[in-house]
């Protein structure tokens, strides 16, 4: 397996997939993508969990660097980190890459009539 696949970049990109593949977690960087910094609170209204796994939720998406937190007062806002997301895409970008590749070989290899 290529070096590549193992640098700071992609190890950071599996993080954020990893963390986006809970639909509240996804749910909450949505909300963030629209309107951002938000309370956990203001993050939490209308979901169907509790505010201590809204709490536990936006620790998982801070902890793979996805939002950031400032506090404010008494409460913390959360900002999602643009650059991480970024990472991921990328990522994304390169696995899309390489199927439309492996996509053209195999249409190449057919229209050629190959064999083997």
């Amino acid at each position: 397996m290529p070096a590549s696949v193992y640098s700071d970049e992609r190890t950071a990109a599996a993080g954020v997939f990893a963390a986006l593949g809970d639909p509240i977690r996804l749910s909450l960087v949505r909300r963030l993508a629209e309107q951002s910094p938000l309370s956990a609170t203001r993050l939490g209204d209308g979901l169907p969990v509790t505010r201590q796994a809204v709490a536990k939720h936006l620790r998982v998406l801070t902890d793979a660097g996805i939002l950031s937190a400032r506090k404010r007062g008494r409460e913390r806002l959360y900002s999602l980190e643009a650059e991480r997301v970024r990472q991921a895409r990328e990522a994304l970008d390169d696995i899309a890459a390489g199927w439309d590749r492996a996509l053209q070989r195999l249409r190449a290899h057919v229209e050629r009539g190959d064999t083997d």
